[in-house]
């Protein structure tokens, strides 16, 4: 009885510690990364030159990256940005894409897991020495699996438009543009 006491006043006393340790040392974070991080479409593709979406929100909220380099997030994230930090509009950096998914070829997979390793969304499922598939609805095509594999039978396929995904065209006056 006197251990299941010992070890209760144990667990009370360092729980106690914890508690104000982590009300101590707390960091607030930037409500502006958090804003900004919500908008973007959280692809973790790396195409804007960061590692994912937070690490750009960061950029973005500090002034070291611009507005436009979200590709996966178009012309209507960019006016959310601007629009949200009271930047300039400009177009996007780079010409967007057509909506893709990856599609592997399975009678030219080896089962090598890289692809597997190098998505950030964990769209593709496999196993080691075992064909792989990519999960469709999951996949972002930010084609960040292309490069890693060592037999190219990842290819991108435009996603077919269907009354399901089809969406009016944006309209053609942008932000800060006028019109005539």
């Amino acid at each position: 009885m006197t251990a299941l006491g010992l070890f209760t006043l144990l667990a009370l006393t360092f729980g106690g510690l914890l508690a104000w340790a982590s009300h101590r040392f707390r960091i607030e974070g930037n409500p502006l990364v958090e804003q900004i991080d919500a908008l973007l479409p959280q692809t973790q593709c790396g195409q804007c030159g960061y590692p994912g979406c937070k690490p750009y929100a960061n950029a973005v909220a500090s002034g070291e990256a611009d507005i436009n380099l979200c590709i996966p997030g178009g012309e209507v994230t960019v006016i959310a940005l601007s629009e949200l930090t009271g930047r300039e509009f400009k177009p996007l950096a780079a010409e967007a894409k057509p909506k893709q998914i990856a599609f592997i070829k399975e009678e030219d997979c080896i089962g090598c897991v890289k692809c597997i390793a190098a998505c950030p969304v964990d769209a593709i499922l496999g196993a080691a020495k075992f064909t792989h598939t990519v999960i469709a609805h999951e996949c972002t095509g930010c084609e960040l699996c292309i490069p890693v594999c060592p037999t190219d039978c990842i290819i991108m396929e435009n996603i077919p438009v269907t009354p399901q995904n089809w969406q009016w065209d944006k309209p053609k006056g942008a932000v800060g543009e006028k019109t005539s």
